[in-house]
């Protein structure tokens, strides 16, 4: 069956022959719809006949992040060893609910997460990171901890976050019942720290428990706020800090990049994801904490899964360890991966996808055509026909989706908007660059 799946992931790439399949929603509905029915037969068709069948179809309507003209999003091409290991939990079935489903994942588990907190927090007494399903997951948790420490359910609790701020952020807050956050304009595309520090001093209730939330790694630009000097703020205002470092944090894998990540260890919570920065298949998330301490309101209890004689008696209680009950242990492709590439293996590849947005960057410079908005910090770039304005990018990118030849993202700043390629494939080469600015100046005109 692992054949018959390689063998229709291979013809289904050839079928869509690109990035994305051509023809748009209504295409790609019609051939699922002739690939899929009937879907409950009467009678099984086989496993081989429906491996073939639907894989095939899948992969024909896929985008490929393999590709490298498929830089829309923080979506990565995983690598094939995670992927492998990916399969063998699939095979195993284990769930992290409680030890006697999951022994050794448990065990393994604990290690790998407190490894991963100690890159975060090196100076924490007990770092420990929590597994989750991206950063979304990751942000809920960091608003939950801070809203159990500011006392709870109808606690005080006031978030300040910037507009560059992932929609996470807001979704939480609505979710756990807080009042919506305090958002700062950020015209620049990072959180200014005299306009945090302003605003500090300026909400009513000096007193009342705050959570500064900062990033590293916004979604449309990349941009990482000056984590030391929010710090700095954070702490003269007795404030709470929180990081989204979900895209950035892996550039602490980097010899040279970490250090765009200096301050990040002064957040008592932060966010980071594999799956994105870190070639894992989803999902791969993380919240990190420099005490695993901070953990304890997170607490839960269930007779039939942790009780307190077999917690006494030394199995590991882990309904703490997650909102959700049944859970895989993703952190097995993770440690498979850090195993197989070790740290300057992975930094490797993330200087190549920085180093890939710098040239295209270069590119773009170099072509009158074009405009680039800024220098990427991390490996998103953002560009747009010259002088273009909103509605022309927008439809030049629908131009590309609909026609299949390239997947750019789109991003809205002060300026306009612009196109997004977020570079994530670490095979990428000039000439594809190269290729992909053709494609976008050959489309620029209906």
């Amino acid at each position: 069956m692992v054949d018959t799946v390689l063998d229709a992931l291979a013809h289904g790439a050839a079928d869509r022959g690109g990035p994305l399949p051509a023809g748009g929603p209504a295409a790609v509905d019609r051939r699922i719809r002739g690939a899929a029915r009937p879907l409950i037969p009467d009678e099984g068709e086989g496993p081989h006949h429906a491996l073939r069948t639907l894989v095939r179809a899948l992969t024909h309507g896929a985008a490929d992040p393999a590709d490298p003209r498929c830089a829309a999003h923080l979506h990565c091409p995983p690598l094939a060893v995670a992927t492998a290991a990916d399969f063998a939990v699939s095979a195993l079935n284990p769930s992290l609910d409680s030890w006697d489903q999951a022994p050794a994942a448990c065990a393994l588990e604990a290690l790998t997460c407190r490894a991963l907190a100690e890159l975060v927090h090196p100076d924490g007494p007990a770092p420990d990171a929590l597994v989750t399903t991206g950063g979304t997951e990751s942000n809920q948790l960091a608003l939950l901890l801070a809203r159990e420490a500011a006392g709870g359910i109808g606690s005080p609790l006031r978030i300040i976050c910037g507009g560059n701020a992932h929609h996470s952020i807001h979704r939480a807050a609505w979710f756990l019942g807080l009042p919506a956050p305090h958002t700062l304009p950020t015209p620049t595309g990072v959180l200014d720290p005299a306009a945090l520090h302003t605003a500090l001093d300026r909400l009513p209730d000096a007193d009342a428990p705050t959570l500064v939330v900062a990033t590293a790694g916004t979604t449309d630009t990349g941009a990482i706020d000056p984590l030391p000097d929010i710090a700095d703020v954070c702490d003269h205002h007795a404030a709470t800090l929180h990081i989204d470092a979900a895209y950035g944090a892996p550039l602490l894998f980097s010899d040279t990049l970490h250090k765009r990540l200096h301050g990040l260890d002064r957040a008592p919570t932060v966010a980071l994801d594999l799956h994105k920065l870190g070639w894992q298949p989803v999902a791969a998330g993380l919240l990190a904490v420099p005490d695993s301490a901070a953990l304890a309101p997170l607490a839960h209890h269930a007779e039939y899964l942790n009780a307190d004689d077999d917690t006494e008696a030394g199995l590991p209680d882990l309904l703490g360890r997650s909102f959700r009950t049944t859970r895989r242990p993703d952190i097995f492709k993770i440690a498979v991966t850090l195993r197989a590439l070790g740290r300057r293996g992975l930094g490797d590849l993330v200087d190549h996808v920085c180093a890939a947005a710098q040239q295209l960057a270069d590119l773009i410079e170099a072509r009158p055509g074009l405009e680039l908005y800024a220098r990427p910090t991390i490996s998103t770039v953002l560009f747009r026909p010259t002088g273009a304005p909103p509605a022309a990018v927008a439809a030049l990118r629908r131009r590309l989706l609909h026609r299949g030849t390239a997947v750019l993202g789109r991003a809205a700043t002060p300026e306009g908007l612009w196109l997004k390629a977020t570079l994530l494939n670490p095979h990428t080469q000039p000439d594809d660059l190269r290729g992909l600015l053709e494609l976008v100046e050959g489309h620029t005109t209906p």
